[in-house]
């Protein structure tokens, strides 16, 4: 069977033209056998309904809606050629064409939560993205018109500010690094615009890379969460909002049991900057990054694959000023281990601007500290301006068997054959034989050869020495760093015997 399944956002419910649900709603709680005593968590002996009483009242309905002026084409009637009502028509529909645009209301809905009684209120960016005017309901009935405070598109998170004369009812983070993978949890939410619906289940995984952006790390839970629940929390047994609900997992948009949520403590530091500033401040170390294979590990003589491996370095970036080079490995970030090279960009993102921190990298067979203090992320237009360059000395082509390749040196005609910058560097590839090593990691002709062995190189001899050299070490791979059209990535080859 070919099943086509789809990461879907929650987007909220269709206003204009949706559907009306007609099938009755039934909730069905399933009470799974309790961990043993000493690990059980505290769980109400009639059901939820305490817990939803005290905190179902601070969380709301996202009511937004925005004005799109639309031009409808009005198809001109097809008439035989010379008829006496072509040239009526064509009067009437040129009239009907000038007059002016129509304005139409476009509406979507979601879900919040109020996190301080001054009319704080969470929810997703995208439920409240390009919208004229947000409202905030809650399950009593009142409305208020809502202001946005900030919002962050990296994390889909945003502030909302909401006023009346007494206190709104609120509801406080928890501690998500406190939550257990088979935790109990409880969910609330506006699924297809129906209005305040509970839902309970537990935590069934964390740390979940969705591919939604940079910071992944996404709590996985089972209770039952639709398209309108974007921008819900999820509550602990204990009545805190430890995930902002966020995604579904899901091949029709409808609940499969896969959801997913943002981490509490992630979101806490960003509604607080939000709170502040109206945006959000993170860290920046400057640097490309890759994962550490195992033969990239072998190649550079760690015992295991671990850490993330320094592809290139932004120019007067913070990790160039700490004399971080490529081929670095970044084993420990002020104080926390890098196991995967996914967690590296979370970590300094939360990690305060200005701060100096340790760097514990692998460099040449052996660990180091260093010392870099962090810059603030620049956005994406300065940071695409941000390159390298320095020339390239020159010299003949060369194969080199072990690997697989040829390779040349970068002159005029290697640049313009394959349109390669005056500013970049390296040893051009001009052939890969098939079935090599090479070929295996899908070099091509055009990629430029920057490193070898974590040393860089310039000629083709330099690219043939290297390989020498790791030949009589013993060595069973060598690493190469490759330039593909300004993208920088490290390569382990295996040598030929």
């Amino acid at each position: 069977m070919d099943l086509s399944f789809g990461l879907r956002r929650m987007a909220a419910a269709a206003g204009a033209g949706a559907r009306p649900v007609a099938a009755a709603v039934v909730l069905t709680l399933l009470a799974p056998a309790l961990p043993p005593p000493a690990m059980a968590q505290t769980l109400p002996t009639q059901g939820f309904g305490d817990l939803v009483e005290r905190v179902g009242p601070a969380v709301v309905n996202i009511q937004t809606s925005r004005e799109a002026v639309m031009q409808e084409d009005i198809p001109l009637p097809q008439f035989p050629p010379g008829s006496p009502f072509e040239e009526f028509f064509k009067d009437f529909f040129d009239r009907e064409q000038q007059q002016p645009q129509r304005p139409r209301r476009g509406a979507s809905l979601g879900s919040g939560f109020v996190i301080d009684p001054d009319g704080l209120v969470v929810t997703n960016n995208h439920v409240i993205a390009e919208a004229d005017e947000i409202t905030v309901a809650f399950a009593d009935g009142k409305e208020y018109s809502a202001e946005l405070i900030g919002r962050d598109q990296q994390t889909d998170l945003a502030l909302l500010k909401i006023e009346r004369d007494e206190p709104f009812p609120s509801v406080e983070w928890a501690d998500s690094d406190e939550v257990r993978v088979g935790d109990w949890m409880l969910a609330i939410g506006n699924p297809f615009g129906l209005g305040t619906s509970v839902t309970a289940g537990i935590v069934s995984a964390r740390g979940r890379d969705i591919r939604a952006g940079p910071y992944d790390d996404f709590f996985q839970v089972d209770a039952a969460i639709n398209r309108g629940n974007s921008g819900g929390p999820s509550f602990t047994m204990e009545g805190q909002v430890f995930g902002v609900n966020t995604a579904i997992f899901s091949p029709s948009g409808g609940n499969v049991g896969i959801g997913f949520a943002i981490p509490s403590n992630l979101a806490r530091r960003v509604i607080d900057s939000l709170k502040s500033d109206g945006r959000v401040a993170r860290g920046w170390l400057g640097v490309r990054i890759q994962s550490v294979t195992d033969e990239i590990a072998a190649s550079l003589g760690l015992d295991e694959a671990q850490g993330a491996l320094v592809a290139s370095v932004t120019p007067s970036g913070p990790a160039e000023d700490a004399e971080i080079q490529p081929g670095d490995v970044i084993l420990e970030f002020n104080g926390q281990a890098i196991t995967q090279m996914r967690s590296l960009p979370r970590i300094v993102a939360e990690t305060e601007v200005g701060r100096e921190v340790d760097v514990l990298i692998w460099r040449r067979g052996e660990e180091r500290t260093v010392r870099v203090t962090l810059g603030e992320l620049p956005d994406d237009a300065t940071l695409s301006e941000l390159g390298n360059g320095d020339e390239p000395p020159a010299s003949t082509a060369l194969a080199i068997d072990e690997l697989g390749l040829t390779v040349s040196a970068l002159d005029d005609e290697m640049r313009t054959r394959f349109e390669l910058g005056q500013d970049v560097r390296g040893v051009v590839i001009i052939d890969v034989e098939p079935g090599s090593a090479a070929d295996t990691e899908a070099l091509r002709p055009g990629d430029l050869i920057v490193e070898v062995s974590q040393s860089e190189v310039g000629s083709p001899p330099e690219v043939l020495a290297k390989v020498n050299e790791a030949i009589d070490e013993g060595r069973d791979a060598v690493l190469l760093l490759i330039d593909r059209q300004g993208d920088f990535r490290f390569v382990a080859l295996r040598l030929a015997a």
